[in-house]
């Protein structure tokens, strides 16, 4: 299987499990810019990969290469107390300067987070296995933001219950600004798993809810948990994961933190320019930025707060209680010390890990690659050998009763993605569109008006126009509600409709931004799905693609 090439069962599946992202306008403004070979300059010196291209490792100066030995072997510990079953053998690759890594990563989510995460992972663990191919030793390494304190993103979970999405939610974090990382999962989600349990009755998913609560205690922490679950998803394919609290990453880490504090007005200068950069090209910058705002943050107790620069020698944290400024020469101190009290935002988070991993590839969602612009100035500042970035896959989970219900209503996925009026007059006009024979009446009528209206008095033309507007207006929201009706009038096809439209856009969204990695397993068992995953999932980011859960997959793992 070679980048963006289908596998066999990838290319047999009907299009009308695909939607071309560029042609149906469902991309970042940005993102969708670098897919078409656009306003790459924004990107320098990261570069974009084309499609059907593989990366080429980095170009390093002479000496400045990651030694990446002491990293490997904290990643081997770590991944083998995961359950990795090639902890070592990946690890023992990671170390040799002559392989190319394949990097993304995601925020540590409840049970997994969002689909997009496991889609992430196996789409770096393809693109590392595509490199192999080709003769080109690779690696693909997760890396799993515990620094981030932003709790709400990932203390909870959605799963497709025959009720429709339902989410789980754990406690409120008593410490909001802790990483979390640090933050245990407390009683909380005992309950969690309780009332999932009663959400989603059966042994199967009942047998599954109990390997999860191996992992998911109250007392684990939310890192270790989703490390651990990563792990077990994937098996022998998983890439390496990497905490970002470990401590020979933030050992790693040290010089290049240190230079972003020193480098910190050339470096402020640098995200100002790109800003406006961004915005000169006609997008909106994704992150804000504010002069004399540092790419870094200081755990202070218990608490992550973002750094402020003060003329040349001093600094402050936002929000602390105590906000005067102290001296430069103490964080530099700190980093020295400790560097896991220093961390990187945003801005500076990507361009440290590939400092440290000499990264080759970069799988980024929409998002992330709208950003990467207002980071590059943070590689070209610190001399970091920028990699290749590309788009992630993104996809759909459809089951195979699912896949037999819009083939028999003639439906696609792109359908399902638009707005749920236009798909109901959709339907309704297989069953004769009685309005729109008569708006073209009324309309015609009106405008037979205008030549008697417009002797008697020139200036009711406006009038008429308006008058018309409000009349077809009128009568085509009208036929809204009548197509509506019409749709509800077969209630076994506006039960499945709704069926479908809840699996595809749970709440309005994507469904891959909103179910949990772990649901469908509780199904068709994790291997199961890795499985659909590695075989159907298509490189190439041009598209939404459907993946298929059937009857191949129904005796995986429980």
């Amino acid at each position: 299987m070679i980048a963006n090439d289908s596998s066999s069962s990838a290319t047999s599946r009907a299009d009308a499990l695909r939607v071309d992202l560029l042609d149906s306008g469902r991309l970042a403004p940005l993102a969708r810019a670098y897919l078409q070979g656009e306003q790459r300059d924004l990107l320098t010196p990261l570069r974009y990969l084309e499609a059907g291209k593989l990366p080429a490792l980095p170009s390093f100066s002479p000496g400045t290469a990651p030694d990446r030995r002491a990293l490997a072997a904290g990643l081997a510990t770590a991944n083998a107390s995961y359950g990795h079953p090639r902890a070592a053998e990946l690890a023992r690759k990671l170390a040799d300067p002559n392989t190319a890594v394949v990097v993304t990563g995601q925020q540590p989510g409840l049970l997994g987070g969002p689909l997009y995460a496991l889609s992430k992972m196996v789409a770096a663990a393809r693109w590392a296995a595509a490199l192999e191919a080709a003769g080109q030793p690779a690696v693909a390494v997760f890396w799993v933001a515990t620094e981030d304190h932003d709790y709400d993103e990932v203390a909870s979970a959605t799963l497709l219950t025959r009720g429709g999405p339902k989410t789980f939610t754990l406690d409120a974090n008593p410490s909001p600004l802790m990483p979390v990382g640090m933050v245990a999962l407390g009683e909380g989600v005992e309950r969690v798993l309780r009332e999932m349990g009663e959400a989603m009755p059966g042994d199967r998913y009942a047998a599954w809810l109990e390997t999860l609560g191996h992992w998911y205690r109250p007392l684990a922490r939310i890192g270790e948990a989703f490390c651990r679950l990563a792990v077990h998803l994937l098996g022998e394919r998983a890439p390496l994961v990497l905490d970002s609290m470990l401590p020979e990453v933030k050992q790693a880490q040290r010089p290049w933190l240190r230079r972003l504090v020193e480098d910190r007005a050339a470096l402020d200068q640098g995200f100002a320019a790109a800003y406006q950069s961004v915005e000169a090209a006609g997008f909106k910058p994704q992150v804000g930025f504010e002069v004399g705002e540092s790419p870094l943050m200081l755990l202070a107790g218990w608490e992550r707060r973002r750094i402020l620069w003060h003329g040349e020698d001093a600094f402050s944290l936002r929000g602390a209680t105590d906000d005067s400024p102290r001296p430069v020469s103490e964080l530099l101190e700190a980093i020295e010390g400790n560097p896991s009290v220093v961390t990187p935002g945003v801005l500076a988070r990507p361009a440290m890990q590939d400092a440290i991993l000499g990264t080759t590839l970069q799988v980024l969602g929409p998002a992330e690659l709208s950003y990467m612009a207002q980071v590059a100035p943070v590689y070209r500042q610190l001399g970091i050998a920028a990699p290749h970035a590309v788009l992630r896959p993104q996809t759909v989970v459809l089951e195979a009763h699912q896949k037999s219900h819009l083939e028999e209503l003639d439906l696609t996925l792109e359908d399902l993605l638009g707005d749920r009026a236009t798909l109901d007059q959709q339907l309704a006009a297989r069953e004769g569109d009685f309005i729109a024979p008569v708006v073209e009446q009324v309309a015609a009528l009106v405008d037979s008006l205008e030549a008697p209206v417009l002797k008697v008095d020139a200036n009711l033309e406006s009038p008429l126009e308006k008058t018309r507007d409000q009349v077809v207006r009128a009568l085509e929201n009208f036929g809204k509600r009548v197509a509506a009706a019409v749709a509800r009038s077969n209630q076994v096809q506006h039960q499945r409709i709704d069926a479908l439209w809840d699996a595809v856009r749970p709440g309005g969204k994507l469904q891959e931004r909103v179910v949990s990695s772990a649901h469908f397993q509780g199904k068709y068992g994790p291997r199961g799905v890795a499985d659909a995953f590695w075989e159907q999932m298509d490189l190439d980011p041009r598209y939404l693609q459907g993946i298929l859960l059937g009857a191949s997959t129904e005796e995986g793992e429980g």
